[in-house]
C-alpha cells in the first residue's frame, strides 16, 4: 500500500493540546472515580422544544430534499437581518451583508484563505480560542499575539502596540465576550478598534460566539454597534450557544460587503449551503419566542454565582466571569497550568483547561466550564478547597 504524505498546508496545522487532555480524563473515570469535568465547552443542555419541532416539520417538505441554494436561502438571511435589528439596532441587508455559514468556526477558519496571501500578518488575542491557529496555519500566515492582561480588563492595548506590526497587520481577531478570560469589552473599546483598524488598514473580524451571555444586567454589545464597524469588519454569530445548537453547525457572518462576498465565493466552491429544514429552523430561533434565551442566561449566571461563591469561600482569588459560560482563575504558586490540571485531577477528580493551551499568556490561569448544574460546580470548588492551596 502506497503511504501519501500530507500537504504541507496539513503539516502547518497546530497539534490539538486538548487531545491528552481529555485522555487523560476518561482514564480517571475508566477507574470509577466521580469526575467533576469543567475543561470542555459543549452546551449540556438541549436545543428548546419549539425549534427542534421547526425541524421536524420542515424536513418533511420535498423542497428542502434537493440542494439547498449556493448561498443560502432567503428567508434565512432576512431572518438574520431582523434579529440584528431587534437585538442590537444594527441595519444589515441581507442580501450583501450576511453570509450563512457552517458554524462560525468554518468563517473564523475560511477568511484568513479569503482575504490574505502567504505570508501576510494577522493579530490575534494571547491567550485566545486555539482553533484560529487553524485557519491561518492553513492559509500560511504570520501571527502576532496581542497580549490580554488583567490588569487591562483582558483588552488589547493598542496604543502599546508596535507601529510597524500594525501597518503590517491585515486582519485583526477579536472575541468579545471572550473564551477563555469570559471578559466583556466596553463600547469606548470598539471605538477604539474602529479607529485603529481604519488608520492601519485591518480588517476586523470579531468572534460573538457568545454574544448572549452576559452576566448581571449587562449586555454585550456587538461589534456592529460602533460607527463605522462595518467600514472596516464582519462580526461572525453562532446559534450553537444562544439556542443551545451546537450539533446543528449554524452561523453567520455579517457586515463589509466586501468581506462577505469573498466568503460567499469560497463556500460556493466547498459547499451548497446547509439542509433547507435546518435553515428554516434556525429563522424560527431568531424570529420565535425568545424566553428560552432569558432562562438560558439566568441559568449561566446562577451557575457563575455558584462557583465564584464557593472559590471565594476557599481564598481562590478570583474575579466573577462577566460573560460567556467560563470561568478564567488564577494558578496557584508553584504550579505551572497543565501540572495544577495534572493535580486536581488525581487529588480532586476535577478536570479543568490548563491555560497554556490559549496562549503563552495563559499560562497562569486555568478556564472551567460552567456546563454543570450549581451544587456540582460548588462541590468542584470545596474538593478543591480541601487541598488547602490558596491559604
Amino acid at each position: 500500500m502506497v503511504n501519501y504524505p500530507k500537504s504541507n498546508a496539513l503539516n502547518r496545522l497546530p497539534k490539538q493540546f486538548f487531545a491528552h487532555l481529555v485522555v487523560k480524563t476518561n482514564a480517571a473515570v475508566a477507574k470509577g472515580y466521580d469526575v467533576i469535568n469543567l475543561g470542555q465547552g459543549n452546551p449540556d443542555q438541549p436545543t428548546p422544544g419549539h425549534i427542534v419541532r421547526a425541524l421536524q416539520k420542515a424536513s418533511e417538505n420535498p423542497l428542502y430534499h434537493k440542494y439547498s441554494p449556493f448561498r443560502g436561502y432567503d428567508f434565512l438571511k432576512e431572518a438574520i437581518a431582523a434579529f440584528y435589528k431587534r437585538e442590537y439596532d444594527v441595519d444589515l441587508d441581507p442580501k450583501t451583508e450576511v453570509a450563512i455559514l457552517f458554524g462560525s468556526k468554518t468563517g473564523l477558519v475560511e477568511i484568513g484563505e479569503c482575504l490574505l496571501n502567504s505570508g501576510d500578518t494577522v493579530l490575534m488575542p494571547d491567550p485566545g480560542y486555539p482553533d484560529y491557529l487553524s485557519g491561518f496555519a492553513l492559509a500560511n500566515l504570520h501571527v502576532e499575539k496581542m497580549p490580554l492582561l488583567r490588569e487591562n480588563a483582558f483588552l488589547p492595548d493598542y496604543a502599546s502596540m508596535s507601529e510597524r506590526v500594525l501597518d503590517q497587520a491585515k486582519l485583526m481577531f477579536l472575541n468579545y465576550p471572550n473564551n477563555p478570560t469570559a471578559a466583556t469589552a466596553p463600547a469606548d473599546f470598539f471605538e477604539q478598534t474602529v479607529e485603529t483598524a481604519a488608520r492601519h488598514h485591518i480588517c476586523v473580524v470579531h468572534d460573538f460566539a457568545y454574544g448572549a451571555l452576559g452576566f448581571d444586567g449587562v449586555r454585550p454589545r456587538s461589534f456592529l454597534q460602533t460607527a463605522g464597524a462595518k467600514d472596516v469588519g464582519v462580526e461572525m454569530y453562532t446559534l450553537s450557544k444562544t439556542y443551545n445548537m451546537a450539533g446543528w453547525r449554524v452561523g453567520f457572518a455579517l457586515g463589509n460587503k466586501s468581506v462577505i462576498e469573498a466568503i460567499e465565493l469560497i463556500q460556493d466552491h466547498y459547499y451548497v449551503s446547509l439542509f433547507g429544514g435546518i435553515q428554516e429552523a434556525s429563522a424560527e430561533a431568531l424570529l420565535g419566542p425568545q424566553d428560552c434565551v432569558r432562562d438560558l442566561v439566568r441559568r449561566y449566571e446562577t451557575r457563575r454565582n455558584a462557583f465564584f461563591d464557593a472559590a471565594h469561600k476557599i481564598g481562590w482569588d478570583a474575579v466573577p466571569s462577566k460573560g460567556s459560560f467560563f470561568g478564567w482563575l488564577p494558578v496557584p504558586k508553584g504550579y505551572t497550568s497543565e501540572s495544577f490540571f495534572e493535580y486536581l485531577l488525581d487529588k480532586a477528580h476535577v478536570v479543568v483547561a490548563p491555560g497554556i493551551g490559549f496562549g503563552s499568556l495563559g499560562e497562569n490561569y486555568i478556564r472551567v466550564g460552567l456546563l454543570t448544574e450549581p451544587e456540582r460546580l460548588a462541590e468542584a470548588a470545596e474538593r478543591i478547597g480541601e487541598l488547602h492551596l490558596f491559604n
